[in-house]
């Protein structure tokens, strides 16, 4: 299989999708190991927004999976609204 076979198929995706995952668990690890990172509180809502995206991509590259895509794609637009919910909440100064 050639690098250009590799970009038609959802493979590209799926690899994208391991690597955020291990990205996000080593961070989790790193902080519940050393108190050191972000907790997964401060960045959970973003990547479930960019595992939805990532996850609707590889089903429009999937013939017949055009449901799934638009189930993540909700998915990924209400936990992006969220996230910016969450930062307008936190980005307030009290009075």
């Amino acid at each position: 299989m050639n690098s250009e076979q590799i970009y038609q198929t959802p493979l590209v995706v799926d690899i994208a999708i391991a690597f955020i995952t291990l990205e996000t668990l080593a961070l989790g690890l790193l902080h519940s190991l050393t108190g050191g990172g972000l907790a997964l509180r401060e960045y959970g809502i973003t990547v479930l927004s960019g595992l939805s995206l990532m996850l609707a991509l590889r089903c429009a590259l999937t013939p017949g999976f055009w449901p799934g895509m638009a189930l993540f794609l909700v998915t990924a637009g209400l936990a992006h609204g969220a996230d910016l919910r969450v930062r307008r909440r936190d980005g307030q100064r009290p009075a």
